[in-house]
Formats: structure tokens, C-alpha cells, sequence
């Protein structure tokens, strides 16, 4: 086929492409074809013009038959000059995605060996807000509320000027360093759905996310019945009649305003209440157009209302005192600067029998949802045409604007009436508006409507994203397409919004969603104080003006605020995140979202890795590192990624379980061609570590035998004071075997890597037979203490002795001394040395002249058939040596040279070794000795038949080779 052409090959033909993958031709069934010329050197650096969509209606039968001419659109097609990179053009990528608008994913490398198809649509572009109305109109809306209409003028009354200036500075402040640290972290890269709870869950990760976002969608919930409720009690003061319930308050403080108030029945308020939850609730049914449209109508109302406010104040008459309203005058305002806290009744109406004191403490309670809102912004972060710009901007001046409002305000309402009237007309904002006081009426009822539906709108999405991302499995019944309504998370929105409107005290309500709001205020700034002190490569926000400290700050005063408003309600809402914190840890499905803790859990390391320094650790801070050979011999099946037994071993050498040990496994071939095999064997061993309960990680590594594969790890695995300091593996039982001639050259190339680099060894013979967790042994650990070994062997046995299934042994320490040794004196010596490494220990002195080779009888006769036998077969290898006729040499290529006399020493030295360990060891519970080093110039398989004649008729044995420096010492 020639190249530019396409013909139809009914999905079947394919066609080769670098790396040895595969193209799937692009055929008339897709939905277009895209065309594109390659980058010539020459060519014009637009290549964008080059490109041509070609729609299915364009592709008739003519496209279906026969092959595109060469001279098509472009007139020529060729290969890419970018596709030696083995990615696809980035001009192209970029292209296709800002022509089409359509979301291509990262490509893959050709080598992959994936079909590659591209699929296109034209879907119609959305509609973008801007600053205005997408971040600072929402904002606005939710800030400005029935607090500021029904309750602040109250607020005022009792708190005074002075400390009501204090208590919206303080309110303020709170949410200006929220909303800096909200425009900080919603800079650093794209949002999606989910608001507060996107931006903490991807900076705390997913368990504090999860809990402060299911405890910010219940403050917005609680919240949609705050407004509610605002709405009717402010209809039924307009309209007293529509009560079906009339409820009078008489006065018993003695003002002269009025000897009664009435005020609306809390039957009243329950049962319209619950009605205009459910109305709004078919009105979030209606869908989110509807009410993205409708919602912004409802702000002017209330920017008219406090119009209204602000000129009736200035209007207000000067000569009735009577009404309590006294106009703008200084005397109003020093009457009312200082605080007058006193008792109250259920309607907040003073009565010194009322059953409410209220405080400053209280009214910070009560205020602070007059500031929250500032996250409606991000919530609609989808449908900002520049999120990175309009966030911070708009709601910033949001907070800004609102804060100025109320500061003015205070001003205002303590100049233009008196105490009294302040503190009993709930609505004197509508008593004071210009010309009537329905205006005000109208804006409170319209604002708080649009903000009950904003919060029935938001809390439903905000669970939705919850479920969405599949943490918490109990969350799934609200788990909605990303086209579809969450339906589901609207009803039980609007159960828990009916259950606070029940309740019919406005007063009750505020304090709790005050809590949840200060929560997720306070995730907030520590999400962005966090980051900030972290300060990762990622870690790039286009908001410039942030510091931790600022941060700190913010979160700080939300905790105190909480604290302030009611230690009770602030130890069950912290309470309640961190139940669901405890859930989300224990329920929740494992999801990694790159959030700060990684990172500073990263940052702790590096900084402790630092720490330790490049010197030795001193011995009262060394901890083993076992370094662990998965399958070194192939003695396990292929599905079994590690023997469990060694697995058991790993945790036998820690101390209560801390430490680390590091799972190898050798993958013999070319790493190019076993990367994916490497990669998938690992996640497998990880899987099987994470089972064993073994704190360690896994590693594979290919190369081409494992001798090779062994010293590139014991070079180069771990980082400074952190690599692996005793290797542990089964011993070779199978290495007679014909088909494993080379375990023996590999065995003794392993150890003698360890003695260069100086790590320990541990060789477990009998590795079938050791115990696991629940097999409780009894009996002795018996140590054979041959040579100066930093004090290892002394270590293991006392870190065996703190597992639950040794933990019943004694230790028996045998030392081996040489036939002139004064043995009192050095069974003395090392009584004294046990005594001062506070370890218990039997010693018993064992003298080679106490026993001989051919007089002990039944005791030794096996140990003298072993020994027979090894002989035997080590003078048969000498012979086919020999008669071979050149000369030998050892597997590093020195030439070998055999002395019969060392190797008949070193045979009969190993006999009495273990016709030692037979005669007073063999029903210990479990053998520790020291580990010969390989002698030189002496082949690999006479070491194994001098390993063999060691292990020899012993169930189970650890070989321990320890290293030149100390792992225990004397001294505190």
C-alpha cells in the first residue's frame, strides 16, 4: 500500500509503526477524519492551517471506495519528523484540542503497542461568567442575608457600638484571611466539583476532606433552614394575618417604647416553613439553569432595600421619641456605644425571667453567618471564564464590601434609635426604610429565598462530589453522572433542612452552622498553611499575596472563635469530623490525590535522612534493615511471589514491629524487554508484604543473572544511613540438583559481595519449619558464639525473644574456645559481658579438646557419615578436575589452586562444629551460628559440601555473619 493512502480493511488490516506496535487504520465509520500534513524544516511555523476536519456527511460513497488521493487536501502526506520522539506532535495535540474543543488524553509512547483512535465532537461551547456575576454577585448574595435584616439591629442593641464594631472586625477578619488562603489554593491549578471540599481533600488528603466536606454540606443544609425560616418569620411580621397561630410577648423590663411585642407563633414558623422547603425543593428538581437564571434577580431587591435603609435613617424624624426612633443623633450614639447583656426569652425579647443570657460569646455565634458565603464563588469555578483571576478578585472584594457594609452600619443603627428599641424590634431595618417599610419586607424575603435555594442547590453537589469520588462506600446511593441532577442527595438535603425547621428557633440554629462553617474555614487555611510551609515544586499559585503565617492566623481565629461561641458545640463538631475521619480511614478505599501530607511526610524524611548524617549510626540507634531475597533459588511456585515464612523472618527481626526491611527479587533478562513483567511482579510482592503485615517495601530488579542483579542492589539500594544492613535468604538445600549447577558459584559470589560491602548475613536452613505468629515455641535458643561478630548473633536472639512465639525460650550462649584457653576465666568474661548489654543468657564453654573426632560413639555417627560423604565427593570433583588436563579456574577467573590438607581441615573443623551442635542443641527451639566465610582459591562446590556438612541433620539454624563495627554496646 502506498504511503498517503487509506484504504477500507473492515477493522482487520493493521499496520507495523516504530517500536513494533501497530496503527488501526482511521476508516469511514469514524466520525471524521483528520488530516494533517507533516512538519516540513521549511514550512511555515503555523502548522495549524495544515489541518482539515472532514465531517461524516462529507464522506460519501466516493470516501468509501478506493484509496484518498495523494494530491488530496494538503496534497501530500508524510511521516512525521516529530515521531522519532515516540510520542505524537505536541502542535498536533494542542491543535486538535483547541479546534475541536475536545479533551485528548496524554498520549502514550508507540512502543506501547495500543491502538490509537480519536474521537470527535462539537459539543456547544458553555457559557462563561466573569468576576461580576460569576464570583462577586454569588458571594454578595449569600454574605448579604436575614442576619443583617432581623438580627443586627438587635445584635447592636445588646452588644453596644463598641464591642459590635470589635465583633465584625473580629468576624471579618476570620473570613479576609480565609478568603486569602481560599484564592492561594484554588490558583494552583484547575478545580473540579465540590467547592471547599475539592481544595481540602487534595491538600489534606481524602480522610480530612471527606470529614470536614460532609460537615460543611451539613452547615449548608442547616444553613437552607436558617434562611427559610428567616423568610417566613419575615413574612408573618408583614402580614400578621396570615398566621394561623398568634403568640403576645408582653415586656416586663420597664421600657417606655411599648408595653407588648408580638411576634410570630413558632406553630407559624414550623408549619410555613416546611412548605417553602418543599417548594424550593421542586424548584432545584426544575434543574440548575433555572436557577442560575433566577438568581442573580433576586440581589437586586436586597442592594434596593438597604438603598431604602440607609435614606430612611437619614430621613428618619428627630421629634418622637416615643417610637423609639430618635434620627441620627450623638446622643443615641453615646446612649448605645456600651454593652447591655441581659436576660432574654425564646424570641430574644429582654425579660429578666427570660431562660437566655446572652453574652459576647453568644452573639459571635449568632453574627458569624452574616459573613460566611465567600466559597460561592468556588463552587462555580466550572463556569468562570478565568477561574485563576475571578476567584480571588471577586471574592475579595466580596468580603471586603460586606465588612465595610456592617462596620457602617453599626454606626448608623446605634445613632438612629434607642436601646430599647433596638432590642425589641426585630425588624426595625423595615421600620426605618424610605418610603415603605414593604420594600425591606420584599428584600429580606426575596434574599433569603435566593440563598434557601442556593444552599438546596449546593449542599446536594457538594455530598454528590463526595460520593463521586469513591471513598467512602457508604456514600454510593449519591454517587450521579456528571450530566445528571443528584436527585438522590436533594431529598436527603431537604429531610435534614425540614428537621431544622422544625425546630423553629432561629436562634438555636446559627450557633451550628456557625461551628460547621468555622471547620471548614479552618481546613481552609490550613490546606493553604500547609502548602505554603511545605513549598513543593508543584506549589505554584498565580495569587502572589499569601504567607503561612497569614494562614496560621486564619486558622487560629477560627479555632478560637469556635471556642468562643461554645466550647460544647466546638468539641462535637470537632468530635463529630474526626468520627468520620476514624470511618473514612477504616471504610474508605485507598486514594492517593497528591495532598500535602504526602509531601511533608516526604519533607520529614528527607530532613531525618539528613540528619543521620553519612557517619556509622551509633550502636543504641541501630536498627536492622534486613535486606530480604524473595526467591533466590526458585524454589517457589511462579504465582508465589514470596515465600510466607520469610516474610515471618522479616518481622522476627523487629523490635514491637518498627523498622523497615526492603523484598527483593531478582528478574533474570534484558530490562528493555522485562520493564512491564518488573513492574507487574512488583505490585504483586507490594500486595503480598501489605497482607504479611510487614512494614517494608518491594523491589524488583532485572539483569541478566543474579550475581549481577545482587551487586548492582547491594551498591546501590537505600539512601544514606537508610540502606540495608544484613541480607537475608533461605539456604540452598536443593543446589545438588543437576539442572542448578550454578547455585554454588552464586551462593558464595552473594557472600562475599556482603563481607566487601560490609553487610550482615543471615542464612535460614530449615525454612519450612519456622514458626509463624501463632506457633508458640518452647525450649532454647542456643547461639555459638565462634567469632567477634559487632554483637549481630546477641541481637537476633534477643529481638527473637520479644516475639510472641519465642518468647517462653531461654538463651543458651556456647562459646567455642581453642584447646589452650583457660575456659573458667572466659565463661567469667562473658557472664560479665552479658551482664553489662543487660542481656540473659546461659554461657556454656565448649573446648575442642573435650571431645574427639572417632571416640564419641552413637552421638557422632551421623556427622561422621556426612563427613564420610563429603569426602568421597570431593575427591570425585578432584579427579574429573584433573583428568580434564588444563587448568582449573575459579568462577572470577583466578586460577585454582587445591590444597587437600586446608580442605581436610576445614571438612573435619565443620564435623566437629556440628557434632557440637548435635550433642547439646538438638531439640532447640532454634540454632544460631556464625557463618564461615568462603575460603580462597577454593572452588564454590567445596564450600557448599563444607556448608552442607554444618547444617548437617539440623532442623532449623540461622548463619550469621555479622560485620566490623558494633550493633550493641555497654553503655546508657
Amino acid at each position: 500500500m502506498d504511503r498517503g493512502d487509506i484504504e477500507e480493511s473492515g477493522g482487520e488490516e493493521e499496520f507495523p509503526r516504530l517500536g513494533g506496535g501497530k496503527y488501526r487504520p482511521v476508516g469511514a465509520h469514524d466520525r471524521a477524519v483528520v488530516e494533517m500534513s507533516s512538519i516540513d524544516p521549511g514550512s511555515s511555523s503555523s502548522t495549524l492551517k495544515n489541518i482539515r476536519v472532514v465531517a461524516p456527511g462529507e464522506m460519501g460513497a466516493g470516501a468509501r471506495e478506493g484509496p484518498i488521493p495523494e494530491d488530496g487536501v494538503n496534497g501530500h502526506q508524510k511521516e512525521s519528523k516529530l515521531e522519532l520522539f515516540g510520542f505524537d506532535s505536541l502542535v498536533n495535540i494542542l491543535g486538535l484540542k483547541s479546534m475541536t474543543g475536545e479533551q485528548i488524553p496524554a498520549p502514550s509512547s508507540p512502543r506501547d503497542g495500543e491502538d490509537i483512535s480519536i474521537m470527535q465532537g462539537h459539543p456547544k461551547p458553555a457559557l462563561k461568567m466573569g468576576t461580576m456575576m460569576g464570583v462577586f454577585v454569588p458571594c454578595l448574595q449569600n454574605i448579604l442575608g436575614i442576619i443583617y435584616y432581623i438580627r443586627f439591629t438587635w445584635i447592636v442593641g445588646m452588644a453596644g457600638i463598641g464591642q459590635s464594631l470589635v465583633l465584625v472586625l473580629l468576624c471579618g477578619l476570620c473570613t479576609f484571611l480565609t478568603t486569602i488562603s481560599l484564592s492561594a489554593i484554588a490558583t494552583n491549578g484547575a478545580m473540579k466539583g465540590g467547592g471547599p471540599y475539592y481544595l481540602i481533600g487534595r491538600a489534606l488528603g481524602p480522610e480530612v476532606g471527606i470529614s470536614i466536606g460532609l460537615c460543611f454540606f451539613l452547615g449548608n443544609a442547616v444553613a437552607g433552614a436558617l434562611y427559610v425560616l428567616g423568610a417566613v418569620e419575615t413574612f408573618l411580621k408583614a402580614f400578621p394575618a396570615a398566621g394561623i397561630f398568634r403568640e403576645t410577648i408582653t415586656k416586663v423590663n420597664g421600657t417606655a417604647v411599648a408595653e407588648s411585642v408580638q411576634s410570630p407563633s413558632s406553630h407559624d414558623l414550623q408549619i410555613y416553613g416546611i412548605v417553602v422547603t418543599i417548594l424550593l425543593c421542586f424548584i432545584v428538581f426544575g434543574g440548575v439553569k433555572m436557577i442560575n437564571r433566577v438568581a442573580p434577580a433576586f440581589l437586586l431587591p436586597v442592594l434596593l432595600s438597604i438603598l431604602c435603609i440607609f435614606i430612611g435613617m437619614f430621613l428618619a424624624k428627630t421629634d418622637d421619641p416615643d417610637t423609639g426612633i430618635t434620627g441620627l443623633r450623638l446622643k443615641s450614639f453615646r446612649d448605645n456605644w456600651s454593652s447591655a447583656y441581659q436576660m432574654t426569652n425564646n424570641a430574644g425579647i429582654p425579660d429578666p425571667l427570660g431562660g437566655t443570657y446572652w453574652s459576647f460569646n453568644e452573639l459571635v455565634g449568632l453574627f458569624f453567618p452574616a459573613v460566611t458565603g465567600i466559597m460561592a464563588g468556588s463552587n462555580r469555578s466550572a463556569s468562570l471564564k478565568d477561574t485563576q483571576r475571578s476567584i480571588p478578585v471577586g471574592t475579595l472584594a466580596a468580603t471586603l464590601s460586606t465588612t465595610l457594609l456592617y462596620v457602617i452600619s453599626v454606626l448608623f443603627f446605634g445613632a438612629v434609635a434607642t436601646r430599647d428599641k433596638l432590642l425589641t424590634d426585630r425588624l426595625l431595618t423595615a421600620t426605618v426604610a424610605w418610603p415603605l417599610p414593604l420594600i425591606v419586607h420584599v428584600g429580606i424575603i426575596l434574599s433569603t429565598l435566593g440563598a434557601a435555594l442556593q444552599s438546596l442547590t449546593g449542599a446536594p453537589r457538594l455530598l454528590a462530589a463526595i460520593a463521586n469520588d469513591d471513598i467512602l462506600p457508604i456514600l454510593n446511593y449519591f454517587k450521579v453522572a456528571d450530566t445528571r441532577e443528584p436527585h438522590i442527595a436533594t431529598l436527603f438535603t431537604a429531610l435534614i433542612c425540614i428537621g431544622c425547621v422544625v425546630i423553629g428557633n432561629l436562634d438555636l440554629i446559627t450557633p451550628t452552622v456557625t461551628m460547621f462553617y468555622l471547620l471548614c474555614y479552618a481546613g481552609v487555611n490550613l490546606s493553604c498553611f500547609l502548602l505554603d510551609l511545605l513549598d513543593a515544586p508543584s506549589w505554584r499559585p498565580r495569587w502572589k499575596y499569601h504567607h503561612w503565617s497569614l494562614s496560621f492566623v486564619g486558622a487560629s481565629l477560627c479555632i478560637v472563635i469556635m471556642f468562643l461561641i461554645s466550647w460544647s458545640f466546638t468539641v462535637v463538631a470537632i468530635a463529630l469530623a474526626s468520627l468520620i475521619y476514624k470511618y473514612v480511614g477504616l471504610k474508605g478505599k485507598a486514594g492517593d490525590w497528591g495532598d500535602g501530607f504526602k509531601s511533608a511526610y516526604f519533607q520529614l524524611a528527607l530532613r531525618s535522612l539528613r540528619s543521620l548524617g553519612a557517619d556509622q549510626v551509633h550502636p543504641k540507634n541501630w536498627y536492622p534493615i534486613p535486606l530480604v531475597f524473595c526467591r533466590p533459588w526458585g524454589q517457589l511456585p511462579e504465582n508465589v511471589p514470596c515465600h510466607p515464612k520469610l516474610a515471618d523472618f522479616a518481622n522476627c527481626m523487629k523490635k514491637k514491629g518498627r523498622g523497615m526491611s526492603i523484598f527483593v527479587s531478582i528478574l533474570d533478562g534484558d530490562y528493555y524487554e522485562c520493564a512491564e513483567e518488573a513492574k507487574e511482579a512488583c505490585k504483586q510482592l507490594a500486595t503480598y508484604i501489605e497482607y504479611k503485615r510487614c512494614e517494608g517495601v518491594a523491589e524488583i530488579v532485572v539483569a541478566p543473572n543474579m550475581t549481577e542483579g545482587f551487586r548492582g542492589i547491594i551498591q546501590t539500594m537505600g539512601l544514606g544511613n537508610l540502606k540495608p544492613n544484613i541480607v537475608v535468604m533461605r539456604y540452598p538445600e536443593i543446589w545438588r540438583r543437576e539442572n542448578l549447577t550454578e547455585i554454588p558459584s552464586t551462593f558464595v559470589g552473594i557472600i562475599n559481595d556482603c563481607i566487601t560491602a560490609n553487610k550482615g548475613v543471615v542464612i535460614i536452613k530449615g525454612l519450612e519449619e519456622w514458626p509463624n505468629e501463632y506457633q508458640r515455641q518452647y525450649g532454647t535458643i542456643d547461639l555459638y558464639w565462634i567469632v567477634r561478630d559487632g554483637g549481630l548473633m546477641l541481637l537476633l536472639s534477643q529481638l527473637l525473644l520479644t516475639k510472641e512465639s519465642f518468647e517462653s525460650c531461654k538463651i543458651q550462649l556456647f562459646c567455642i574456645a581453642e584447646e589452650d584457653s583457660d575456659a573458667e576465666a572466659l565463661k567469667a568474661d562473658v557472664k560479665k559481658f552479658l551482664y553489662d548489654l543487660r542481656m540473659q543468657a546461659e554461657v556454656i564453654v565448649v573446648t575442642m579438646k573435650s571431645w574427639d573426632i572417632r571416640s564419641e560413639g552413637n552421638s557422632k555417627e551421623d556427622s561422621l557419615e556426612a563427613f564420610d560423604a563429603a569426602q568421597r565427593r570431593i575427591s570425585d570433583y578432584l579427579g574429573e578436575i584433573k583428568s580434564q588436563g588444563s587448568t582449573p579456574r575459579l568462577a572470577n577467573g583466578k586460577m585454582m589452586v587445591v590444597n587437600e590438607q586446608q580442605v581436610e581441615k576445614f571438612l573435619y573443623t565443620m564435623l566437629k562444629l556440628n557434632s557440637t551442635i548435635l550433642s547439646y542443641s538438638r531439640m532447640a527451639a532454634v540454632v544460631l551460628v556464625s557463618l564461615p566465610p568462603p575460603p580462597l582459591n577454593h572452588p564454590a562446590y567445596f564450600y557448599m559440601e563444607y556448608m552442607d556438612l554444618l547444617v548437617e541433620n539440623v532442623p532449623r539454624m540461622l548463619i550469621v555473619r555479622g560485620y566490623h563495627r558494633d550493633v550493641v554496646t555497654l553503655f546508657t
